[in-house]
């Protein structure tokens, strides 16, 4: 009875009219004449089986506030910024109030730009390093590494958004995998907490370094205790153990699909995500370049598939088409990369063989020569490619207004079953 009347409240509260956004679940979006905002919609050149299956898994964890969901939002620029995983992880927590999972795998990213939904300070000497250039490291599912060789070297991560809203989360955490690897037994990473040391566990087969805390944090304190030797951090998993939605932003600056095909750790470090929900979103760096083919595209994208079906089989996919973009060709002069069309056709062809979701952005915001439109409501940066904090959020209330329109059908069509 008591999911009966939730599932009844919600739909009397989603069956709201509006436009492009009211309501109690959606987020309201602006009126720009050049986009097209009224296709807002999750698209299914295939069928929709696997995201089913992954919107009952939601509607455990709303209607009886048990079970776990883990979301991963992988792609380069767009998602290591922050801005765009974290609307939507604000976003779809706002549904569970106070049913908070961990957050998940993050990375301490050092000389570059750090996600906008947590902190990181460092000290001492650290080389960084990422899938997208030429590299000779151990990498894994989050694309990149840090290393150290200085016996002062440490970091922390606060997992607090650097910028608080009505609707931000809380990410306290009492359980942490290290993931990583020394040039040496005695190099070990070990975290301080409250004046006390821990030591955490080796797991080989995991590469990863396990502590459990004695309380809950919302701050991680890493160092190697002095001792000489090199280290290399490739991730960091941050857990609590409790009911609700995980999500992981995994993104890199210039990352294409082979990027991350050529991380050797990829589907060890899956195991640890096991995405219920895996957002695709990388696609704007293989585009951009002149040798772009939709066939290697889809055959790049066709290996990723496989190992994350292989860790997670079942989960369902979502891929997000690349925003229109442009080329800069001299100083101040840029032109149209006319790749976004070709892209676009091979998300849905993609779509359609993996029976995947396809949400088409590069026709919602717009289509061909709309990033410059976007750029005039400051909604987009001048390289044309790249958009605003305000763009970005923008971009994640439009993604999760089409996903929940997509879980309202869901919600109705279990209700009218006997």
């Amino acid at each position: 009875m008591r999911r009966i009347l939730l599932l009844l409240t919600i739909l009397l509260t989603l069956s709201v009219g509006f436009s492009h956004a009211q309501g109690p679940l959606k987020r309201s979006v602006p009126d720009f004449p050049f986009a097209n905002f009224d296709r807002n919609q999750l698209l299914y050149p295939g069928d929709s089986l696997a995201m089913e299956r992954f919107f009952d898994k939601l509607d455990t964890l709303l209607f009886t506030g048990e079970g776990h969901v883990s979301i991963m939002h992988i792609g380069g620029s767009h998602v290591q910024a922050g801005v765009f995983s974290q609307q939507m992880r604000d976003n779809l927590l706002s549904l569970c109030p106070g049913i908070t999972a961990g957050r998940g795998l993050v990375f301490p990213f050092m000389k570059t730009n750090t996600p906008a939904s947590y902190s990181i300070i460092r000290t001492g000497e650290w080389d960084y390093c990422r899938n997208a250039v030429a590299f000779d490291t151990r990498l894994g599912l989050a694309g990149a590494s840090v290393t150290t060789s200085d016996p002062e070297a440490s970091f922390c991560i606060l997992t607090r958004e650097k910028s608080t809203r009505d609707i931000t989360p809380v990410f306290d955490f009492n359980y942490v995998k290290i993931l990583g690897y020394g040039d040496n037994d005695s190099i070990v990473p070990v975290v301080h907490f409250n004046g006390k040391t821990i030591k955490g566990k080796y797991h080989a087969k995991e590469g990863s370094y396990t502590f459990t805390l004695p309380d809950y944090t919302d701050s991680l304190y890493v160092d190697f205790n002095g001792v000489p030797g090199t280290f290399t951090v490739t991730g960091v998993y941050l857990d609590n153990g409790m009911p609700g939605i995980t999500y992981h932003g995994i993104g890199v600056n210039g990352a294409k699909v082979e990027s991350y095909l050529n991380c050797e750790d990829l589907e060890r470090d899956l195991q640890l995500v096991k995405p219920d929900l895996v957002i695709f979103g990388i696609g704007i760096n293989d585009a951009a370049s002149d040798n772009f083919t939709k066939d290697k595209f889809k055959r790049d994208y066709d290996q990723l598939i496989d190992i994350i079906q292989e860790v997670s089989p079942g989960c369902a996919l979502l891929f997000v088409t690349n925003n229109d973009s442009y080329k800069k060709i001299k100083k101040n002069k840029y032109q149209v990369n006319p790749n976004g069309i070709l892209a676009e056709q091979a998300f849905l062809e993609l779509g359609k063989k993996h029976n995947a979701a396809v949400w088409d952005f590069f026709d919602i915001m717009g289509g061909l020569q709309s990033m410059a439109q976007w750029q005039d409501r400051d909604m987009a940066k001048k390289d044309k490619v790249h958009f605003t904090s305000e763009g970005y959020s923008l971009i994640g209330d439009l993604l999760f207004n089409a996903l929940m329109d997509r879980y309202m059908e869901h919600i109705k069509n279990n209700c009218k079953q006997p």
